[in-house]
């Protein structure tokens, strides 16, 4: 088949605005990603085209934009779910909410800033079990949380939530699903102290249950279910007070 691509492009070095440009590629397949175009566009027509992508495989997050007004990881996206017959055209820009680079490369520090924030790590300064092994956690604990612990950080779900659009202060879908990691791991001790970062202003409240980022996860992870009991663990951290 045959695919037109329209690419929103940015130099900053040369361009004082953003534009869109076309490309068109002959005898693509059907099961051909996303990123499967980009590096023929790269390799092919226009060397200057500038994009992330690492493992390509789905699992460093790296190649994340907007397909056709949705965001996606560009390694996991199929031509054929973009579309049926003989011609079909694509459109892909930055993903919206970051300071664009150039093309589609986005700036990812105060996403990450938004992620170190909430304290993303395993706290416990209690003493280790006394038969030297890791502190065991059962099948049932484990489970409380393991939806969370798949975040690749992407940033598909923060970029396509409107609330951080509107407001790039607010922590984002993203930090709240890796906060939610910790905070429900009945080994680590630092709960408190998450759940009173989130309970400010630019915390979770700013979340208005719109769903952009569930559905924009490409790891599946119920996001706005997380955000969810996120803010019901605050509630009920109010209520005990």
């Amino acid at each position: 088949m045959q695919i037109t691509l329209r690419i929103r492009r940015f130099n900053p070095e040369k361009d004082k605005k953003s534009y869109w440009g076309e490309y068109t590629l002959d005898k693509v397949d059907s099961t051909d990603r996303v990123l499967d175009l980009l590096h023929r566009v790269k390799w092919e027509q226009d060397g200057t085209l500038a994009f992330r992508r690492s493992c390509a495989h789905g699992v460093c997050g790296s190649d994340g934009m907007r397909i056709n007004g949705v965001n996606r990881l560009a390694c996991k996206m199929l031509v054929n779910k973009l579309g049926e017959g003989e011609h079909i055209k694509i459109q892909i820009e930055p993903m919206l909410g970051l300071r664009v680079i150039k093309d589609l490369i986005v700036d990812m520090e105060p996403f990450f800033e938004h992620y170190r924030q909430v304290m993303p790590y395993y706290v416990n300064d209690a003493p280790l079990p006394e038969n030297g092994r890791e502190r065991l956690q059962s099948p049932e604990d484990r489970e409380r949380f393991d939806d969370t612990t798949k975040c690749i950080l992407c940033a598909c779900c923060t970029t396509s939530c409107p609330s951080f659009w509107a407001n790039g202060v607010y922590v984002g879908p993203a930090a709240i699903v890796q906060a939610h990691r910790f905070i429900f791991d009945s080994r680590d001790q630092a709960a408190d102290e998450r759940l009173k970062i989130l309970s400010e202003a630019d915390g979770v409240w700013r979340c208005r249950t719109v769903f952009n980022c569930t559905n924009a996860c490409p790891r599946d992870i119920e996001v706005t279910r997380a955000i969810g009991e996120v803010k019901m663990a605050i509630r009920q951290g109010a209520k005990r007070e």
